[in-house]
């Protein structure tokens, strides 16, 4: 079947979306091997089929666990992709996902071979105000880029903006690779591809299940970010009455792109690296101590009457007492090839390109992110070491039920 008799299938009204259903165990983000009940860690193709049910209230990509690669696309809508268009371009790339997550080869896939080990594939889909403006819906006040932080910002358009978002999450790059290609094949009559940001955790099975991640300075990153299903998760994710009926159900996404001087974090001893983020390295625990997840104590005093955290700590910048205000975080590391030419902190030839790419889930941007990162853009003790040289802000529509497709509360 060719891609242009697979669109006239597609657009034409056959059934969208085709998932297989999974079998929900206590693995790792709640997902066992289909057909499996304890499997031994290094059974042989235990990672590989793992599945993550892509139908639901919610997308997946929001409410399981991240993966440890990740691919961001970022798309332009094309002038002759109306609101009809948009509808056809959505289903089918809910289509796309909907197969390719649970191992099943797309239509008209020549590589179906390579579907068939999803290991905890995920596609989310978002949406910026100019496609919310082709789709006639209202668009939340929030949606647009962030406001300008002059004294952090070093944005680059080759890694801003976008008039929709598709973040694939998994365990092997292999089938984000495929499910990736497809997305952007598909999208060829649509839409062009804008840019593709690419990162990483730690690989599936090296550390134990809910261990938090650590970003390329060795710190825990994101102590206190709330899980899927906890009461303040759900605080801070999902719109309710406030927003777009649309959007009920659904959450937005912040992406920014941060530039790490790893050269310049090399030269700062134990003791200043824990003092500029607020936390023991090695085990993300306060300094006012305890453990990784107890509270923080801002204001408790050493001996010689100084707040043991630095007021300008990123921890303390970042702290939010209110679950409801504030984010849902999310990071991946990047290490990419050093740009001819590049050079360091010092002046020096630059040896690394490395840095974050920080996403969050929040209901809403103004509310919640913008507060929080113009305290970190007026003072925070990382910005020495750290640039934004990206952003961006989608709005994520709530899941879709089979049969249907993402972003279809658009056209209603």
């Amino acid at each position: 079947m060719t891609g242009l008799s697979r669109r006239r299938l597609l657009l034409g009204g056959a059934a969208a979306g085709a998932g297989a259903a999974a079998t929900l165990g206590a693995a790792r983000a709640g997902i066992l091997p289909v057909a499996s009940a304890e499997p031994s860690a290094d059974a042989a193709g235990v990672n590989g089929e793992r599945t993550v049910p892509f139908h639901g209230p919610h997308q997946a990509g929001v409410t399981s666990a991240p993966g440890a690669h990740a691919v961001y696309l970022a798309l332009d809508l094309l002038p002759a992709t109306d609101r009809d268009r948009l509808a056809a371009w959505l289903r089918l790339l809910t289509d796309d996902a909907a197969r390719l997550t649970q191992g099943r080869g797309a239509l008209a896939d020549l590589e179906p071979e390579l579907a068939v080990r999803p290991a905890g594939l995920t596609a989310t889909f978002g949406l910026g105000p100019e496609a919310v403006r082709r789709a006639g819906a209202k668009a939340p006040a929030w949606l647009g880029p962030l406001p300008a932080f002059p004294e952090i910002d070093a944005l680059e358009d080759r890694w801003s903006g976008g008039d929709a978002v598709v973040l694939l999450h998994g365990d092997d790059p292999t089938s984000i690779a495929h499910l990736a290609r497809m997305i952007v094949r598909d999208s060829r009559s649509f839409a062009t591809l804008r840019w593709r940001q690419a990162g990483f955790r730690r690989a599936y099975g090296s550390d134990p299940s809910g261990t938090t991640m650590r970003n390329l300075f060795g710190q825990v990153d994101g102590s206190t970010t709330p899980k899927p299903g906890d009461a303040a998760f759900d605080a801070a994710v999902w719109a309710g009455s406030e927003a777009p009926a649309w959007l009920r159900g659904g959450t937005s996404l912040v992406l920014r792109r941060i530039a790490m001087d790893l050269e310049g974090w090399d030269e700062v001893g134990v003791d200043g690296r824990e003092a500029s983020v607020g936390r023991r390295l090695s085990d993300g625990a306060p300094l006012t101590g305890g453990a990784e997840t107890d509270p923080i104590d801002l204001e408790a005093r050493d001996a010689s009457g100084f707040t043991v955290i630095n007021p300008a700590a990123h921890a303390a910048r970042a702290h939010v007492a209110d679950p409801a205000r504030g984010i849902v975080r999310m990071g991946f590391s990047y290490d990419d090839p050093v740009e001819p030419g590049a050079t360091d902190s010092q002046g020096r030839p630059a040896v690394s390109n490395v840095g974050l790419l920080f996403g969050s889930w929040q209901r809403d941007v103004d509310a919640q992110f913008v507060p929080m990162q113009r305290r970190l853009a007026r003072a925070d003790l990382l910005n020495t070491w750290t640039t934004p040289i990206g952003s961006g802000v989608w709005a994520i529509p709530p899941g879709c039920e089979e049969g249907g497709f993402v972003g279809e509360g658009l056209f209603a």
